[in-house]
């Protein structure tokens, strides 16, 4: 005959594994697609130790240069790539985002194993928390993540999302943002300039609260670029403050500020380009001129009109303004970090205010998931995109308590028929 007192525990013990499977919860917002096209994502990634600007490129498969410019850091520093940036900063890592088994995700990152690394340090650590172990796991079809053959190369599938480029019908850039023991819903709204219920709609949220090791999609307004579907840099989008380059590295784009338009010039780095003149003038890409009328002003601008079959597209644009504005400004530039502040060690960068900026950077020319949800909730998504699926996914570092646990349970089960 079971013993009275059984029920009791066997009801502790119930409650105990919910509660723990409760604890090792997370979320990733998850954008359903359709179609075989990609965009321009970020992700929020903060360095779990020392690492060269190479370095951390290398962790991601990004150009070094790009992954400065996205983070407004000055590349005319002598031997920039290979500054070495401090453990715990936070940095934007510029991602194409892609549609992969009906969801949006990136898999061109690809990892290879060394000595002593396992599958949660590797998800954890290395990658900041943005995969599991068990997303690793599942996209390389280990079946013993106990054994990792040292040099093997590892799809890490990590989390971005596209909503058509835009937030409430404007330009704009997701960030995959990995919440941190100090942040708050309000905290992080408040830092990227958008609001608690946007965030809240955009990953599909019931409430504020927010756990550690959440990944939310966190919308960037951005400045777009409306060049051709067959060039190759087709649907660039530069989150504003910040810059990016195109065109093997023949032109710089930058975002902000005073207004979300994409303004393109010549890059320092330009080492064999095309013509970057427009015709039937004698403007170069990025050359304005204006003239003052009792009309208004005059404005003659020579644009970038996007990279095709290697030559660099030009437009010569007038238009007549109410009046001549002063010169262009460029979001403001950082030195190469070689420290992390105390109180802001684990906090995202901030977006540059619309009001900020300088004349001029210092240099001459300006530049599936892989696992199953536990269950999901579906929302609207920001405006002119498509719904949003939020789903928790276990976390990997502590499923193999919950595994105990259950296992328990059984035990406890089997004594009691």
């Amino acid at each position: 005959m079971p013993n009275p007192e059984t029920p009791s525990f066997f009801t502790f013990l119930v409650l105990t594994v919910l509660a723990a499977a409760a604890l090792v919860t997370s979320k990733s917002t998850i954008e359903p697609c359709s179609n075989s096209d990609s965009c321009n994502a970020m992700l929020g990634y903060t360095l779990y130790t020392d690492l060269k600007v190479s370095e951390v490129a290398s962790l991601f498969q990004v150009d070094p240069i790009a992954l400065l410019l996205a983070n407004a850091i000055d590349i005319s520093y002598p031997d920039v790539e290979n500054h070495i940036l401090p453990s715990q900063l936070f940095l934007k890592i510029p991602i194409s985002c892609s549609c992969v088994d009906g969801i949006r995700k990136s898999v061109s990152t690809h990892y290879k194993t060394r000595p002593s690394d396992t599958l949660s340090f590797i998800a954890d650590s290395i990658y900041s928390g943005l995969v599991s172990s068990d997303q690793i796991r599942e996209a390389n079809s280990i079946s013993d993540p106990s054994v990792l053959d040292v040099g093997k190369s590892l799809t890490v599938p990590l989390p971005c999302t596209c909503f058509n480029g835009t937030d409430n019908g404007l330009p704009a850039v997701y960030l995959s943002y990995v919440v941190s023991d100090v942040d708050t819903l309000a905290g992080i709204a408040g830092r990227y300039s958008t609001t608690i219920t946007d965030l809240m709609n955009v990953n599909a949220m019931g409430g504020t609260t927010i756990a550690v090791g959440d990944i939310l999609a966190v919308p960037l307004p951005a400045c777009a670029s409306s060049f051709p579907r067959y060039a190759s840099d087709f649907g660039l989008i530069v989150p504003n403050g910040s810059y990016a380059i195109t065109a093997s590295h023949c032109v710089q784009c930058s975002c902000g500020p005073g207004n979300l338009n994409l303004y393109c010039m010549p890059s320092s780095l330009a080492v064999s380009c095309s013509s970057m003149q427009c015709r039937s003038s004698n403007l170069m890409v990025g050359n304005v001129t204006m003239q003052q009328s009792s009309a208004g002003c005059n404005v003659i601008s020579c644009k970038y009109g996007g990279f095709v079959n290697g030559s660099i597209v030009t437009a010569l644009t007038t238009s007549l303004q109410p009046r001549c504005t002063g010169t262009q400004l460029f979001p403001p530039l950082i030195a190469p970090p070689n420290t992390v502040k105390k109180d802001s060690m684990f906090a995202p960068a901030p977006s540059p205010l619309l009001s900020a900026g300088s004349p001029s950077p210092t240099y001459s020319v300006i530049p599936s998931t892989g696992s199953s949800p536990v269950s999901t909730t579906t929302a609207g998504g920001p405006t002119g995109s498509p719904a949003s699926v939020a789903c928790p996914v276990l976390n990997p570092g502590t499923t193999s308590l919950t595994m105990v646990m259950l296992f328990l349970l059984g035990k406890v089960m089997a004594t009691m028929f």
